[in-house]
């Protein structure tokens, strides 16, 4: 029996097979993306990382509890609510979503409605010619509803919305990335201003004991045993003492208008600030396998994948443009040119069409080519760029497991110059006392104290900062398990 081949279904086999053939007219051969994206467990750890605890302890959402100040978590959520910044970023992130929608819809079919109604006076010129409608006045009237959907038999319209889609995930994970640098601006600056009160605690401390020293000087010299140079010897430091409290106000009063404004405030905000009260009970746990496992909540390395994931979809896009384009198109409607003004709304007024319509690149000037070769450098550079992102962000956190041990390591040698210098300066008191030193040899053992209490609060707001840092670097928890995107996205 032999086969039945309709008629509309053979013409539109043949126009697909001849307008595929022509296509190659427009070759895409020899363009292709050079960058190879690699797995992210290639990158080695250094030892730093190794020897970090073994267990993914990966840090909560809100990481900044973990200093046990109920004043900084307060201002942290104060901030996130306020910022004009990540207000900025929410923004964008219903733009891109809205961008999605808009590539979305290309692939549904297309419905418009046109009409109109005039008033036309006919001429009588070479082009019209005479007739009936010479210098006539009628109405003109037109309506129409026109169809178009693209058959997208080339994938280029889900390529564009998967593109659409990748670009909206990268504008929330920039969002997430501002929200953890905010986060850790504030908790860096709180921190900062723990240590400026320690530092004003000192400072007030040296300013006593100064006065003391030169309340003592006035003593022995009024009964005897004293001199004017002992006198002139400890009042000499005290200019500088008042000089480095009114230094100590200063800078929480600074620090105090730069946590008001990155929490989206004025600098009157920053008389509501008390003393911060920290305390640390968590020391860094990493995993010491994987760079992605390490460092897969990091907004700026899902940000990078989701970069090359669009950047992929975009060569998609430019691949397909080198296909005929194939779109369905049809329209019903009704003209009328005579008669009353609704005349073209008559049943015999009614027009219709339905067909194929079909367009195919043959010549272009190379413009085809060219996007093509942008869309695969543009997929090169994201790929570079990824790679980049992911081992400055080992050395990151590297640098900072240095540094954590390095500061642990001070931490025991300051404490150890304190209490020597405390010794000393009891002695020296002592000496003093006595009558067996001057003023000036006191004085340099009370400045040596000084200057390790102040080393040794650098030190202890240095571990603060920097365990403050690593939990930024590892993505401080903001990202849910699961929301990078796979290899092949």
């Amino acid at each position: 029996m032999p086969a039945i081949v309709r008629p509309g279904l053979f013409l539109a086999s043949l126009l697909v097979s001849v307008f595929s053939s022509l296509s190659g007219c427009i070759a895409s051969g020899g363009i292709a993306p050079q960058a190879e994206l690699a797995d992210g467990g290639e990158l080695p750890t250094d030892a730093a990382i190794r020897h970090a605890a073994q267990s993914a302890d990966w840090p909560r959402a809100q990481w900044w509890q973990a200093y046990g100040d109920a004043q900084l978590n307060a201002w942290v959520e104060r901030a996130l609510a306020g910022s004009p910044g990540l207000a900025m970023a929410a923004a964008r992130v219903r733009r891109a979503q809205a961008l999605a929608g808009v590539a979305a819809a290309a692939q549904a079919p297309q419905v418009g409605l046109e009409a109109s109604v005039q008033r036309k006076r006919w001429p009588d010129d070479n082009f019209y010619g005479p007739g009936p409608l010479a210098r006539t006045t009628s109405w003109n009237n037109t309506a129409a509803f026109g169809l178009s959907y693209d058959l997208d038999l080339w994938g280029r319209l889900r390529s564009q919305r998967a593109q659409a889609l990748s670009q909206a995930r990268l504008a929330a994970t920039e969002a997430r990335a501002a929200a953890l640098e905010l986060q850790g601006s504030v908790v860096r600056a709180y921190i900062q201003l723990a240590r400026q009160y320690a530092e004003l605690d000192i400072a007030k401390a040296e300013l006593k004991q100064r006065e003391e020293l030169l309340a003592l000087a006035v003593e022995r010299r009024r009964i005897g045993l004293g001199t004017e140079l002992e006198v002139s010897t400890a009042e000499a430091p005290l200019p500088e003492a008042h000089r480095q409290l009114d230094l100590a106000h200063e800078a929480i009063a600074l620090t105090g208008n730069q946590l008001a404004a990155l929490a989206g405030a004025g600098p009157g905000a920053a008389a509501e600030l008390k003393r911060p009260q920290l305390a640390l009970h968590a020391a860094p746990r990493l995993p010491s396998r994987l760079p992605l496992e390490l460092l897969g909540r990091r907004p700026d390395v899902v940000a990078g994948r989701w970069q090359v994931a669009a950047a992929a979809r975009g060569i998609e896009v430019a691949k397909a443009d080198f296909y005929p384009n194939i779109d369905l198109l049809g329209s019903l409607g009704s003209a009328a040119t005579q008669g009353g003004v609704l005349d073209f709304l008559r049943y015999d007024k009614l027009t219709y069409g339905l067909g194929p319509a079909l367009s195919l690149p043959i010549f272009d000037g190379g413009a085809r080519r060219s996007r093509l070769g942008a869309e695969t450098a543009g997929y090169d550079l994201a790929v570079e760029q990824y790679k980049q992102t992911l081992v400055q962000a080992l050395r990151g956190v590297s640098d900072l497991l240095i540094r954590l041990h390095s500061l642990h390591e001070q931490e025991g040698f300051v404490a150890s110059a304190r209490a020597t210098a405390e010794r000393r300066y009891l002695l020296a008191q002592e000496a003093h006392e006595r009558g067996l030193s001057d003023a000036r040899e006191l004085l340099e053992a009370q400045s040596l104290v000084f200057e390790q209490r102040r080393l040794q609060q650098q030190v202890l707001a240095g571990q603060l900062g920097a365990q403050a840092e690593l939990w930024v670097a590892l993505g401080g928890g903001v990202l849910a398990a699961g929301s990078a995107p796979a290899d092949g996205a």
